[in-house]
């Protein structure tokens, strides 16, 4: 994959799409390619991880409902060897189905019908973080107006240090080492206080609302932690 235009756009990538219905199907195409991205389709479940693994591409767009399986199923064979960004594409909107397809490793979730400006700003925002992935483990991140210093484990804010608890310091790490990545809550709960705790999803709302106040211009709209309501959250590394 290229490292592309001047804004950092990535060019050229490989992408797949996986989608039974072939009027979406190629509509997905064409918007793909209209950015110049190499697109391969597949029609199936099988199919398509023949195809991934014959082409192993940068991002995956993938239907939930295909002819021979959930798209689950292919998100967990996927995640078993890749790591390519996975954006699915569901008439369910429930956010049970969105759940699901998240934590089975599925990095973004498009509700149908969609248009192909937001298609292409999502795969944008994947493609970008694939490309600079090797970024999550520089010495230093910087966003807006706060700096985190991996290695001293300290964040400033303008240039004046701010001070995280551990708790809120570790979601702020979670959620920037996977930039434009939907986090689930059970994630979250798992990373931050263990299994046994997968089902208390307001210990995250209170830190994360701790955690806007000291870092976010504006605490009730923000613009880098970003809330997917009744599934979890994202860092917006391009701002929301």
């Amino acid at each position: 994959m290229s490292t592309g235009a001047a804004d950092g756009s990535p060019r050229a990538a490989r992408v797949l799409v996986v989608e039974d219905e072939g009027d979406i199907r190629r509509f997905v195409r064409l918007a793909l390619e209209s950015e110049g991205h190499d697109v391969t389709e597949a029609a199936a479940l099988q199919r398509g991880l023949i195809e991934a693994g014959t082409r192993r591409p940068d991002l995956v767009v993938l239907d939930l409902g295909l002819p021979d399986g959930d798209g689950v199923e292919f998100i967990r064979a996927l995640r078993t060897w890749s790591s390519a960004p996975v954006l699915v594409l569901s008439a369910r909107a429930g956010e049970s189905d969105k759940v699901r397809a998240l934590d089975a490793g599925a990095d973004d979730y498009l509700v149908k019908p969609f248009g192909s400006a937001e298609l292409l700003a999502r795969a944008r925002a994947h493609l970008r973080r694939r490309l600079h992935a090797a970024g999550a483990d520089e010495a230093t991140l910087a966003f807006g107006d706060v700096t985190i210093d991996r290695a001293r484990r300290r964040v400033t804010r303008a240039g004046q240090p701010v001070h995280l608890t551990p708790i809120e310091y570790r979601l702020l790490a979670l959620l920037t080492a996977r930039p434009d990545r939907v986090l689930t809550h059970r994630f979250l709960l798992q990373e931050l206080w263990g299994p046994s705790h997968a089902d208390d999803a307001h210990y995250v709302r209170v830190h994360m609302g701790n955690l806007r106040r000291k870092i976010e211009p504006d605490p009730s709209q923000p613009r880098w932690l970003v809330t997917e309501t009744g599934v979890g959250y994202r860092f917006a590394s391009g701002g929301a």
